[in-house]
């Protein structure tokens, strides 16, 4: 599966780039043929198909089967764009049911390797329905906890692109690949091609990662491992604490921004020394490093640049890391990362981590994302919390900031795996709360929490700025405080 065109990549060799020697087992729906001519009598139709066959080797647009990729066992289905266009007809729809019905039945994830057009106008609006047939089946996967991961190839559009694409949990897409519901002939003439591509799909956030073909293979298999299916999983560790000399991410571990754009997949040390999985560490102990004696200190030292960030803690957490990007509704924001992981013992775990900035409705979006699919696949989360507050910019108020917020509260009081929560520097009221774990939440020496920042406080309570320290104190919002309050478990030192 090269790069870019202009040789395209079979459904067979797409399906052996990925499972290579460990093979792969085709399987075929129970035979059900069309009428002449298809179900709308289309002249000429049959000739068609047969030239295609002759041409691909294939019966339809769509080969199925299982195979293992890594060392994950999956059901595979990968279209064949030459065969009139990798498009979905009636016995496209057998096979792409069928296929989702073998994953079902044998409680494997599923992967589709996706080029097509679209739907096939020959067999008219009973192509066109097997849309609908394919969103059932997807459905009843998601219901019974399984994976779904979508690699989009050249071209991917139309109705497979909303269904079978779009509709995965996880999309990975191949560089220079266009990729859209319109396609080439019937989108605007005046349209940006950008906007069609994988990497202008990954920008306007509907797209998790663009991945070369060479690294595919590693991406995908690591996507297996962290997705599962899982037996019951534990709790994820509380990381350890970082030393503000010792907190930068050693080279490769990737960005929140970036990162999707290059592998697909980031690596970490993984090397942290957290409290066993599942246990905090025990409440009210003394830290190694000072607690801060004033309100106003405990401010100074959660804005100190020279702090560690999420990004430290990410990659001293995780050995793999495999983001998540983008709100799926054109917005991404890269001051949260977002994403599953890998550690070092091989555990799985979700992560929803603030960079420092005021978080944006799409980065609360896509934290609801991921809470929810770790949710429905039964992996513990691991949440950062770092943020002066949400975004309060005209700009994010349009963009729906509180129906955002509201929708990660949501997510996080439905989840019904544990959910860990590190504060690991500002805990700027809502918009910070909406991460953090009734219950199981942790504070690191270099954080605060508060229901507003102290100089917002003074400034409502119309003291001169001069009282700030005080009205900090008066907030009880160091880390020790916090503690006392019931509010957080523990302090990480």
């Amino acid at each position: 599966m090269p790069d870019a065109a202009p040789a395209r990549a079979t459904a067979r060799e797409a399906i052996a780039l990925l499972t290579g020697a460990a093979g792969f087992t085709e399987h075929r729906p129970p035979p059900s043929p069309l009428p002449p001519d298809g179900p709308l009598g289309w002249a000429g139709y049959d000739a068609a198909r047969e030239r295609a066959s002759a041409r691909t080797g294939e019966e339809e647009s769509v080969v199925y089967g299982t195979g293992v990729v890594g060392d994950r066992a999956c059901v595979l289905l990968s279209f064949e764009f030459g065969f009139l266009g990798g498009s979905l007809g009636r016995q496209t729809g057998d096979r792409l049911a069928a296929a989702y019905e073998l994953a079902l039945t044998r409680r494997l994830p599923l992967l589709a390797l996706v080029a097509t057009g679209g739907s096939r106008m020959q067999e008219g609006m009973v192509a066109l329905t097997q849309l609908q047939r394919v969103a059932a089946a997807s459905v009843r996967l998601r219901a019974a906890g399984l994976p779904q991961i979508a690699v989009v190839r050249d071209p991917t559009t139309g109705g497979g692109w909303a269904t079978v694409g779009a509709g995965a949990d996880v999309v990975l897409a191949l560089p220079g690949a266009q990729v859209g519901f319109a396609g080439s002939r019937v989108r605007p003439p005046d349209a940006d091609p950008y906007a069609y591509s994988a990497e202008g799909q990954f920008a306007a956030g509907q797209v998790d990662a663009v991945v070369p073909a060479d690294e595919l293979t590693a991406t995908v298999a690591y996507w297996l491992r962290a997705l599962g299916p899982h037996e019951e999983l534990p709790a994820a560790p509380v990381p350890g604490a970082l030393s503000a000399g010792g907190g930068e991410p050693g080279a490769g571990a990737g960005t929140g921004a970036g990162a999707g754009t290059g592998s697909g997949a980031a690596t970490g040390s993984g090397a942290g020394t957290p409290s066993a999985a599942g246990a905090a560490p025990t409440a009210g102990s003394v830290p190694a490093a000072p607690l801060p004696e004033t309100g106003r200190e405990a401010v100074a030292r959660a804005r100190d640049p020279r702090r560690p960030r999420a990004e430290a803690y990410l990659a001293d957490y995780f050995a793999v890391r495999l983001p998540l990007h983008g709100d799926r509704s054109g917005s991404t924001d890269p001051g949260l990362l977002c994403g599953f992981g890998l550690r070092a013992d091989g555990q799985p775990v979700a992560y929803v981590a603030q960079c420092g900035t005021p978080t944006r409705p799409a980065g609360y979006r896509v934290a609801a994302r991921t809470i929810r699919l770790a949710d429905r696949l039964g992996i513990p989360v691991l949440t950062l919390v770092d943020t002066p507050g949400a975004a309060n910019d005209a700009e994010a108020e349009r963009a729906g900031a509180g129906a955002a917020i509201a929708d990660t509260f949501a997510a996080i009081a439905a989840a019904r795996v544990p959910v860990t929560t590190l504060v690991i520097g500002e805990g700027g009221s809502g918009g910070a709360l909406a991460l953090a774990a009734p219950g199981n939440t942790h504070v690191t020496v270099d954080s605060y929490f508060s229901v507003i920042a102290p100089e917002l406080a003074a400034a409502i309570l119309k003291r001169p700025p001069s009282e700030t320290g005080a009205t900090a104190d008066q907030l009880r919002l160091r880390p020790q405080d916090l503690v006392d309050l019931g509010f957080a478990r523990s302090i990480v030192g």
